[in-house]
């Protein structure tokens, strides 16, 4: 699969920031960011994005909450989405899953790394 753009939704600006850098300096990929979960939904219908870097805890709609906006809309039904959190235990994994993402990556993240972990997450190319 070939990344071009991703879109980072964080309700914190700090991991924003930190993902920004990461992605566009490490990973060489254009990077548009989202601070909740509704500016995320209208974001990726406009913005077309290869993948969705999605929290899990936000105020307002969560990550799984904002998962099914996303495969709501015909626009990003097959987006790629892969979720962000701190609470990394099997059964929430597995059901993250479930719900139809293709990954979790843990937080805090390494910036130096992250584009690589994205990589391994995503089916090849």
């Amino acid at each position: 699969m070939t990344i071009r753009k991703v879109l980072l939704v964080d309700d914190e600006d700090d991991i924003r920031t930190i993902g920004q850098i990461s992605l566009s300096r490490v990973g060489g990929w254009q990077t548009v960011l989202a601070a909740s979960g509704a500016e995320a939904v209208s974001k990726a219908a406009a913005e077309q994005p290869d993948l969705i870097l999605l929290d899990v805890m936000m105020p307002g709609m969560d990550g799984p909450t904002t998962l099914g906006q996303l495969r709501a809309q015909p626009a990003t039904a097959k987006t790629p989405v892969i979720f962000m959190t701190a609470k990394i235990q099997k059964q929430e994994v597995a059901r993250y899953l479930e719900l139809g993402a293709v990954g979790v990556i843990g937080k805090p993240f390494d910036p130096m790394t992250l584009p690589t972990e994205i990589k391994k997450l995503l089916p090849p190319a």
